[in-house]
């Protein structure tokens, strides 16, 4: 079963020792159409609106707050709320976010490279050094560590869970889950 899921944001156990944990809420979402365990899911997000999004709204008698979709595994049969039973038998899940996005960064941020002699001098600094080869093959290889893109992908991890809240629909998962405080990804019962 999955779920769309925002991150509050870390916090730890009153046990001792105490665990780290990260709190997730549950988004209260709508299954339109089930087929084959999989269904169209409606959940608020924002203040996005067109004609495609009110058409879908219309078809499936939707309230305007309900403004994006997506395909979910679902223990529903048929459509209405969502179905959050299993998350209270659930030990682990599979969450899924997007990574902090840090723009274009260097070899020494996005790879953990050495960097180069900082003495007087030196020019060499915190640039990533030699990247070609010799005469064969001539080129530089596919995949080679160099400056670019860094963050900004998606980023799976399992987590066991601590403790669920039903009535507040908030998940506490034992240690981190990549992204930033607020954003949305989801979470598949794995156990």
């Amino acid at each position: 079963m999955e779920y769309i899921v925002e991150k509050i944001g870390m916090s730890r156990t009153i046990t001792v020792p105490a665990k780290p944990v990260t709190l997730l809420r549950v988004l209260d979402a709508k299954v339109c159409e089930v087929n084959d365990g999989k269904a169209l899911v409606a959940y608020p997000n924002g203040k996005k609106m067109n004609k495609a999004i009110e058409g879908q709204q219309k078809k499936f008698n939707l309230s305007s707050e309900f403004n994006r979709f997506v395909t979910l595994d679902v223990a529903n049969a048929e459509a209405g709320d969502l179905d959050l039973a299993p998350l209270a038998e659930a030990t682990t899940l599979k969450s899924t976010f997007t990574t902090k996005g840090r723009g274009f960064q260097g070899g020494m941020k996005r790879w953990n490279f050495g960097g180069g002699p900082a003495e007087h001098g030196h020019r060499f600094g915190r640039r990533i050094g030699s990247i070609g080869n010799a005469e064969w093959p001539g080129r530089v290889m596919k995949g080679k560590k160099m400056p670019g893109q860094y963050g900004n992908t998606q980023n799976s991890v399992k987590n066991e869970i601590v403790s669920y809240d039903a009535e507040n629909k908030i998940i506490a998962v034992l240690g981190s889950v990549s992204g930033a405080n607020g954003t949305l990804g989801r979470v598949k019962v794995v156990k």
